[in-house]
C-alpha cells in the first residue's frame, strides 16, 4: 500500500503538468479567436451581454478541450517512472499533445466557416449572433464546436495510424456530420433555417443536441487504434448508419413515450418551448452515450 502511494505521488505531478498545459491551450484558443474576430468578444460578453456570443464561445472551449483530450489519449509510457523527474520521453509527449491541441484550434476555426456554410447556410450566422445576439444560432454552433471538437479527438486519439489517417477519417466525420444536419432537417416538420433566423432558440438549442448526439457517435465511430482501412472504414459506416437510426427512433420515442402528451416538433417550432427542447437534446445525447458504452 504504500508503495502504491510513492507510485501516486510520483503520477500526480506528472497529470498537473497536462492540467496546465490544457490551460494554456485554452488561453491560446481565446487568443486566436480574439484575432480572427472582426468585433471584441469581450466587449459583447461583459459589455452587452450578448448570450449568443457567450454560448457560441462556450461551445469553442469545450471543443477544444476535447481536441486536447484526444490528443492526451496515447500511451504515455514515461508516466510509469518511478521519481517526480521529467525524462525526455515524457517533454516530448507533452510536446506532442501541445502541437496536436494547436493544429486541433486551427481547424476548428477553420471548420467553424466550412460547417456554417453547408449547415446553417440560409442566412448570415455571424451578423446572427453578434447584431441580433440570437441565442439559437449561438446554441445551434455551440452544438456544432463540440461535435468536430469529438470529431478530431477520435482521429486523432489511439495508435496505429498517423496523420493521413486521421486526416481521412476527419474528412469522412466532416461529411457525415453535414449528411446528418440534412437528415435531420429532412424528419422535422419545420424549417429549421427559418426557425433559428427567426430568433426560435428552441430550435437552436434541439439542432444543437443533435449535432452533440451525432458527434459521440462519429467519435465512437473513428475512435481508438488504427487496425487497418478495411476495418476503420466498415466500423465507420456502421456506426454512422446505427446512429442516424438511432438518434432518428429516439426523437419519435420522445413523442410516443416519454411526452406523449404533447408533439415535440409542435412545442419546439411553434409554442418555442425550451424545456421540451432541452428534454429532446439531453434524449439523444443520451442515447448517444449509451450506445458509445454498450457497444
Amino acid at each position: 500500500m504504500i508503495d502504491a502511494f510513492i507510485d501516486t505521488l510520483g503520477i500526480i505531478p506528472r497529470g498537473l503538468v497536462f492540467v496546465g498545459l490544457g490551460l494554456v491551450v485554452l488561453m491560446i484558443a481565446k487568443l486566436a479567436r480574439d484575432i480572427i474576430t472582426p468585433y471584441k468578444i469581450d466587449e459583447e460578453i461583459i459589455g452587452k451581454n450578448n448570450l449568443a456570443v457567450a454560448v457560441r464561445l462556450s461551445g469553442y472551449f469545450m471543443g477544444v478541450i476535447f481536441v486536447f483530450l484526444g490528443a492526451l489519449y496515447q500511451p504515455i509510457s514515461s508516466i510509469a517512472v518511478d521519481g517526480l523527474g521529467f525524462d525526455r520521453e515524457y517533454a516530448e509527449d507533452i510536446l506532442r499533445v501541445f502541437l496536436y491541441s494547436l493544429a486541433g484550434i486551427a481547424a476548428l476555426n477553420l471548420v467553424r466557416i466550412f460547417m456554417n456554410r453547408l449547415i446553417l447556410f440560409r442566412f448570415d450566422i455571424e451578423k446572427e449572433v453578434v447584431e441580433g445576439q440570437n441565442v439559437g444560432s449561438g446554441a445551434a454552433e455551440f452544438g456544432m464546436y463540440i461535435a468536430t471538437g469529438l470529431l478530431i479527438a477520435g482521429s486523432v486519439a489511439g495508435e496505429g495510424g498517423g496523420p493521413d489517417t486521421a486526416a481521412a477519417f476527419f474528412g469522412m466525420g466532416l461529411v457525415l456530420l453535414v449528411v446528418f444536419a440534412l437528415f435531420y432537417q429532412l424528419t422535422t416538420s419545420f424549417d429549421m433555417h427559418s426557425e433559428i433566423e427567426g430568433k426560435n432558440t428552441a430550435v437552436g438549442i434541439a439542432l444543437g443536441g443533435n449535432l452533440i448526439a451525432i458527434g459521440l457517435v462519429i467519435f465512437k465511430a473513428v475512435f481508438g487504434d488504427f487496425d487497418g482501412w478495411n476495418e476503420g472504414v466498415a466500423a465507420f459506416i456502421t456506426f454512422g448508419v446505427i446512429g442516424f437510426a438511432l438518434l432518428y427512433v429516439m426523437r419519435l420515442l420522445l413523442d410516443k413515450m416519454l411526452l406523449p402528451t404533447v408533439s415535440a416538433s409542435k412545442s419546439i417550432a411553434v409554442d418555442r418551448n425550451l424545456g421540451v427542447a432541452f428534454i429532446e437534446s439531453a434524449v439523444v445525447i443520451s442515447s448517444a452515450l449509451i450506445l458509445f458504452i454498450a457497444i
